[in-house]
């Protein structure tokens, strides 16, 4: 099984899959510790963003063995207890698990991932649990969420 290595979350690295800042600790210009418009999240037509509490379990091994995206929408991920591990693959119209990468994203750090972008949960580092805020146009999970199932020989392990 191939292995992939967490790398650490890096503006230059992340960016063909998306955007990040930490709300625990944000950075740049501020109104009064305001810190506004720090990723943009663009939603379209009426449909509103919807935000869902997710739990993951902290597996045994951290064994990638599908991924999913959506056509019409980012994603918006928020670890609340812990460093969570983010697997991306870039936008495809067929899954391309060789180009999976691995970034550790800290506790309280917002991820957007763009439109197309395979992934699947955040998982977590140090917790038996993540408590993570995902976000998405309301009903996204039913209407634009195509996940697929990797074979055996593309399954990896990622490995901080």
């Amino acid at each position: 099984m191939r292995k992939v290595k967490v790398k650490e979350l890096t503006e230059a690295a992340f960016r063909p899959y998306g955007e990040f800042f930490s709300v625990l600790e944000p950075k740049g210009f501020d109104l009064d510790n305001f810190y506004a418009d720090r990723v943009s999240f663009p939603a379209a037509g009426d449909v509103p963003l919807g935000f869902s509490a997710l739990k993951v379990e902290k597996p045994e091994k951290m064994i990638v063995s599908m991924a999913e995206y959506h056509n019409k929408s980012c994603e918006g991920v928020l670890c609340l207890n812990d460093d969570v591990v983010v697997h991306v693959a870039p936008p495809s119209k067929a899954p391309v698990p060789e180009k999976t990468e691995a970034f550790l994203v800290p506790k309280g750090t917002f991820v957007k991932l763009n439109i197309g972008v395979w992934h699947l949960a955040a998982l977590p580092v140090h917790k038996k649990a993540a408590k993570v805020l995902i976000v998405l146009p309301e009903r996204t999970y039913a209407t634009d969420c195509i996940v697929e199932q990797y074979d055996e020989k593309d399954q990896m392990e990622l490995v901080l």
